[in-house]
């Protein structure tokens, strides 16, 4: 017999919320069913109306907040409840990196089955603001205006945005020029339902050590009106280094297409991770936060104790970020990316450091560690930094197969983490202490890394 859930939609309860989910709400129960509310916090008792009821949980709206939380402050950004980009600025910073080290210590439990293994209180920053080196801004129009700014929470409505707190200042400047360039020229602005109109992005890259700007303009068509104006305006901010115009023309949400136009400048700008340098392009993959990443980094050199004879093995090494980074301290590292163009930036970047104990292949890891192998590479330490999805099987079950001593996890997705850990402990592999590291202040992602160290037989 069915049990019928004790809440009934658009119906108002009063609850206790007891814990934060994984996407940041504030969870409770109701008799013995789980609510989840977002922007509620842990010891807050609040009046919930139901959105949405499912089989074993329920969504609601936070009302009313009858007893407050202790972690609760005013967001620092008007826009904080609408934009989808901080989903946390509701919560004490304090608070945010005891969530995230939770969050990370609950994947290992729960999905991991670990219940020995460590997780570190997360490395926060001393300012977790403007600290993003990287922003994409959507640009729309609708009865009030030109709309430039960020999507609301699981929607594509844009919500207009004057100033970001997690994004570099100079963003600011260059948004208010192009809602001028936009609404004196009248140009047309892209249309997600229709596939029509001109403009559809603003794409902007800082380099926090060169102090270096991009400015890239994503267009349905090859060709600005009245570009010139806009190009002076732009070329007028102190740094400015790169404009460009990425063309666009399919009728799809995926933000870049594959053709860039120079309209001023540079084709790149540069910024530094500790001393290496690196060339970041319009289409490049770059971490958003220098800061951090270099802490990771470090930490990453510091878990694979790197004497200066070992080979290492970088899987999905992106642009060569870890790979330069670990070829200072180790004898050699080969660096592995099915993405060409990531490869070919990779390789520049060596260039660029003068680095030539790095060498870089692109392919699956699955179909390159054969080949590897056979022409005589046996990593000692194998680094893997995979996207939120984690590592497919095929390439956990082709580092076992290797056998290397040393596994250093860069992990984004502590789900996916807790996973692919849980398969490599089951395989010959034992995990150290976990270490979180904040890279997204203010929304729910967290950063991990870990030493997996081969069992001794």
């Amino acid at each position: 017999m069915k049990t019928k859930p004790p809440v009934i939609k658009n119906e108002d309860y009063v609850m206790t919320v007891t814990d934060i989910g994984s996407d940041g709400q504030g969870v409770g129960k109701i008799d013995g069913f789980t609510i989840f509310v977002p922007e509620a916090l842990p010891e807050e008792e609040i009046e919930v109306k139901i959105t949405k009821v499912k089989k074993s949980f329920a969504f609601g709206r936070m009302m009313k907040i009858i007893k407050e939380s202790q972690y609760r402050v005013q967001p620092a950004c008007e826009l904080a409840k609408r934009c989808g980009g901080c989903s946390l600025q509701h919560m004490s910073y304090e608070a945010q990196l005891k969530f995230k080290t939770k969050r990370v210590k609950d994947a290992m439990e729960r999905i991991g089955g670990f219940t020995d293994v460590t997780v570190l209180d997360a490395i926060g920053m001393e300012n977790p603001y403007n600290y993003r080196n990287k922003a994409q801004f959507p640009v729309g129009k609708d009865n009030d205006g030109v709309k430039i700014g960020f999507y609301a929470k699981r929607s594509h409505n844009i919500v207009d945005c004057k100033s970001c707190k997690i994004q570099h200042e100079v963003n600011d400047k260059i948004i208010s020029i192009m809602r001028k360039y936009i609404e004196e020229n009248d140009v047309p602005v892209y249309n997600e339902e229709t596939g029509k109109g001109l403009i559809r992005h603003v794409i902007t890259r800082v380099g926090f050590a060169t102090g270096e700007i991009m400015v890239c303009i994503v267009a349905n068509g090859a060709k600005l009106p009245n570009s010139e104006a806009l190009i002076n305006e732009l070329q007028e901010i102190e740094s400015m280094t790169s404009i460009v115009l990425n063309v666009n023309r399919e009728h799809t949400n995926v933000i870049l297409g594959n053709k860039v136009k120079q309209l001023w400048g540079n084709e790149f700008i540069s910024d530094f991770i500790g001393d290496v340098k690196f060339e970041i392009s319009p289409l490049s993959f770059f971490q958003v936060n220098p800061v951090q990443t270099k802490i990771l980094y470090q930490k990453a050199i510091e878990l694979a104790e790197l004497s200066g004879d070992e080979n290492v093995l970088d899987i999905y090494c992106g642009i060569g970020t870890i790979s330069l980074f670990l070829a200072q301290k180790a004898k050699k590292v080969m660096g592995v990316e099915i993405i060409p163009e990531a490869i070919e930036d990779a390789r520049k970047n060596a260039k660029i450091n003068d680095i030539k104990n790095v060498e870089f292949r692109i392919g699956s890891a699955e179909d390159i560690i054969p080949i590897i192998h056979e022409e005589g590479f046996r990593p000692d330490v194998v680094v893997v930094d995979p996207p939120r999805k984690g590592c497919d099987e095929t390439v956990l079950e082709a580092i076992v197969a290797m056998k290397p001593q040393k596994v250093v996890y860069v992990s984004c997705e502590p789900s996916t983490f807790a996973r692919d850990l849980k398969f490599l402990s089951e395989n010959g592999y034992v995990a150290g202490p976990v270490q979180p590291v904040d890279q997204f202040c203010h929304s729910n992602h967290v950063e991990s890394i870990v030493l997996i160290t081969r069992k001794e037989n």
